[in-house]
């Protein structure tokens, strides 16, 4: 029996490079799809073909797709600040109908559309769910209500017939983060000394490889038009930087910075960066506002409908801080 044929968008991102090793390894011949002129260093050494490919051009998407049997949409534009929503709606949003269309017209057998939990309500006892209550109102920041407008294309798309599984990855962490993503940033801040304090909030925390397999299950085992969010362990900040710190040999900040001064920190920073810089700021506003509510999420769905099972935590946190260091991005410590 041939081998399925597999077409990953985003391949080259941090989760992209991780699923499209997950299907390698599961005996799949893949295709890698990336955009020409990007980094492809997070691909280098995995038996994949890679393609160029945008989401904002339909005929590429078709060339790039034809004859796969399923196809990862796994890209997105995924910034906290940005000085042009424009560009994010594009791919997030029309990408994102576009590749429902090419599978629509290909038929392929599953489509695998990659959210967030950040789509995702959080229910009053603290813990958001696939089916928790939420609106785009309660979307913070371009980029969750951009993927909030994907995941409803996906879910439209769905209900007319496209064979789609929905995954909400919560926070991945791990090697390959070559950007880095908002998260891996936190990591290689602090262990560059670059966290002297931090604020009350929480997020849900996964390693990168259980994320990807949790993509493959999803298209294997998974009901068209739900969704399943693929998390694993539930931590506060400060708790995540006591990891952090037991596992790199730091010491943990313990002063906890209120709200009020870390927004506006935020608001100085970001007028310098529109003003100034026009690079991403320190912290930005949105960051702020989205970390007044803990993300804490239960992945019960997956684990009982997929068979999705997470391993701990600080075997991804390890593998980040070996990442960051190799590439060089953590100083020496004097």
């Amino acid at each position: 029996m041939a081998a399925r044929t597999a077409l990953v968008t985003g391949a080259n991102g941090f989760v992209g490079c991780h699923v499209v090793r997950a299907l390698t390894e599961a005996g799949c011949a893949v295709r890698a799809m990336v955009r020409r002129g990007a980094d492809q260093r997070a691909l280098d050494g995995v038996a994949c073909t890679v393609v160029h490919g945008d989401l904002c051009d339909p005929s590429s998407l078709v060339e790039a797709a034809r004859g796969c049997d399923e196809i990862y949409h796994v890209a997105a534009d995924y910034r906290l600040w940005v000085e042009d929503e424009t560009p994010m709606y594009a791919a997030n949003v029309e990408g994102t109908c576009n590749i429902i269309e090419v599978a629509r017209k290909l038929g392929v057998h599953r489509l695998v559309h990659t959210s967030t939990v950040g789509t995702l309500g959080i229910g009053a006892d603290g813990i958001g769910r696939e089916d928790t209550p939420v609106n785009f109102n309660a979307m913070v920041g371009p980029y969750k209500r951009s993927k909030f407008l994907a995941e409803q294309e996906a879910l439209k798309a769905a209900r007319a017939g496209v064979p789609i599984v929905i995954v909400n990855p919560s926070t991945p962490i791990g090697a390959f983060d070559f950007k880095p993503t908002p998260t891996g940033r936190i990591v290689v801040d602090f262990l560059n000394g670059r966290m002297p304090a931090f604020i009350d909030t929480g997020l849900n925390l996964v390693c990168a490889e259980d994320v990807a397999r949790g993509h493959l299950l999803a298209a294997a085992r998974g009901r068209i038009g739900e969704k399943y969010i693929l998390g694993a362990e539930n931590l506060t900040l400060a708790e995540l930087l006591r990891r952090l710190a037991q596992l790199a040999g730091r010491r943990a900040p313990r002063l906890k910075l209120p709200y009020a001064v870390a927004y506006a920190y935020a608001l100085g920073a970001e007028a310098v960066a529109r003003g100034i810089t026009h690079r991403a700021p320190r912290a930005s506003i949105t960051e702020v506002r989205m970390a007044r509510k803990r993300m804490f999420f239960d992945s019960a769905k997956a684990r009982s409908e997929l068979g999705y099972t997470p391993g701990a935590i600080d075997a991804g946190l390890q593998r980040a801080i070996d990442f960051f260091r190799s590439c060089g991005m953590v100083r020496s410590r004097q």
